[in-house]
């Protein structure tokens, strides 16, 4: 129980009493719950859409799901996006590239980065009508949680000076990678059958693609590009959906 607690804290921003949360020995185990993290999360966020939807018209709806979906995670993974847009937008070396993304200053990259990924999260929300609406939704926050695992599972940790993510160092196993693919994949047609299966499959995409982009770019992840990392995968299920939506019709 506690490693689920711990994988709770560490992904939102829902209190827990002191006395329920467990040691950095939890935090290790915790995880294999991630997409059991990022289902809660899909289940919340789904239903406050849907509540929404009912006293809202369609972008106020879409812009309040996108603050909640954000919110939900204390902004952290936002922040994460904007340092890692800042820093490997730099056309600066390495050590540098890690030097610009630990600043607390947000540069105009990062803006960028931001401002683009909420127009664009609330842009494709708008764009979707129930039911697919709901099931995407509900992918979502499901797809971003995810992707930490295969990130922090295909990577190594950058920082010399450590940080909460080399907490995960010891719990490192491509079990966890397959089993987060299934649980998104099953989650995945139980929202959509052949078009939420797709949706799922694009995120894992998106997962790795920025993996091997962090590689290359600074040879691992921190815990900004888990956060820059979640956000992209996040909206993947999103647009895959609206884009194989117009080709079916």
């Amino acid at each position: 129980m506690r490693p689920l607690l711990a994988a709770i804290q560490f992904l939102t921003v829902i209190p827990f009493p002191r006395s329920f949360l467990g040691s950095e020995k939890e935090l290790e185990k915790s995880m294999p719950f991630f997409p059991v993290v990022g289902l809660l999360i899909g289940i919340i966020i789904a239903a406050f859409d849907h509540v929404m939807g009912l006293i809202f018209p369609p972008l106020a709806a879409s812009v309040m799901t996108a603050i909640a979906m954000t919110g939900i995670s204390g902004g952290l993974h936002m922040d994460g996006l904007a340092d890692t847009a800042d820093g490997f937008f730099s056309a600066r070396p390495r050590e540098r590239v890690l030097e610009i993304m630990r600043d607390s200053r947000t540069g105009v990259m990062g803006v960028l980065a931001v401002v683009f990924v909420i127009v664009l999260k609330v842009s494709v929300l708008i764009s979707l009508f129930p039911p697919l609406r709901s099931g995407v939704i509900f992918l979502m926050p499901l797809a971003g949680r995810c992707s930490f695992v295969v990130t922090m599972t295909a990577l190594p940790y950058v920082r010399h000076e450590g940080g909460l993510a080399t907490a995960f160092g010891a719990g490192k196993s491509w079990l966890n990678v397959i089993w987060t693919s299934a649980f998104l994949l099953a989650a995945g047609w139980l929202a959509g059958r052949l078009l939420g299966l797709a949706a799922s499959l694009s995120a894992l995409l998106m997962a790795a693609l920025f993996s091997v982009y962090c590689f290359r770019k600074i040879g691992g992840y921190t815990g900004d590009t888990l956060g820059a990392g979640c956000e992209i995968a996040e909206i993947a299920p999103a647009i895959a959906a609206l884009a194989l939506t117009g080709i079916v019709h």
